[in-house]
């Protein structure tokens, strides 16, 4: 397969060596240095790009790989709230392709499965209220990160008492809602906890990456689900848990 890296930091590079282990070509690498590869016959043969960057470059990425009818396998985070509705419309009226995760690793994804079948059960019982914590690395720069607010929307759709969530310290601390306290520690690659609290206990499930890698994989895996699939995908569409 064909790849094009959009984004050549330390996510980039972790990428490209996994997608050269596994048999695949890189044909483009676009950083901030050269935007004007996107418009190059080398990024326009590739059968998939893999989009690293940050909430406010995203989505012009995203149009500028579109413009190609490249796929994209991003995944970057902030950019939903302002243009989701666009990107959606394009990947299902468009014809374009985009596979996007909040995280790629396959342990978030099976941890993703356990939360949301924990929340329906805890849906019966109204004594426990929820809370999330999330760690990340000093250098990210969205708050809480994307995977928790998409582990929060999750249990949102399961529990009937919950119907948003909000960072830490709540502005308005209803039951209601569910709190999102994120820290900025040194290089952690990422944890993620989610607590059942009540009087009588306390349940709590934990996913803690110990590198980057697991996201290079998955982002690997899912630019090689993408070549064969079209339209708006997403972790669920390629792992059925």
């Amino acid at each position: 397969m064909k790849i094009a890296l959009i984004g050549y930091g330390k996510m980039g590079k972790m990428i490209e060596q996994i997608a050269l282990d596994r048999g695949h070509e890189i044909v483009s690498i676009i950083d901030i240095d050269n935007q004007e590869d996107f418009d190059s016959e080398a990024f326009a043969q590739a059968d998939v790009a893999i989009e690293f960057t940050n909430p406010t470059a995203a989505y012009d990425n995203y149009l500028r790989a579109f413009k190609h009818n490249v796929k994209v396998v991003s995944g970057s985070t902030g950019w939903m709230k302002e243009h989701g509705e666009d990107v959606r419309d394009l990947c299902e009226n468009g014809g374009q392709t985009l596979f996007w995760a909040s995280n790629f690793s396959i342990g978030v994804a099976i941890f993703s499965a356990v939360n949301r079948y924990l929340a329906r059960i805890m849906n019966d019982f109204p004594q426990y209220d929820v809370s999330m914590e999330e760690t990340h690395h000093v250098h990210k720069l969205d708050h809480p990160s994307g995977t928790a607010i998409t582990l929060a929307e999750e249990i949102i759709g399961e529990i009937d008492r919950k119907e948003r969530w909000e960072a830490a310290p709540l502005s308005s601390p209803e039951g209601d809602t569910i709190g999102i306290t994120s820290f900025r520690e040194g290089e952690v690659p990422g944890i993620h906890t989610i607590k059942y609290d009540s009087e009588a206990d306390e349940i709590v499930i934990t996913h803690s990456a110990h590198s980057r890698k697991g996201f290079a994989l998955g982002a690997v895996l899912a630019a090689e689900y993408t070549k064969d699939h079209q339209g708006l995908l997403t972790i669920s569409d390629m792992f059925k848990f």
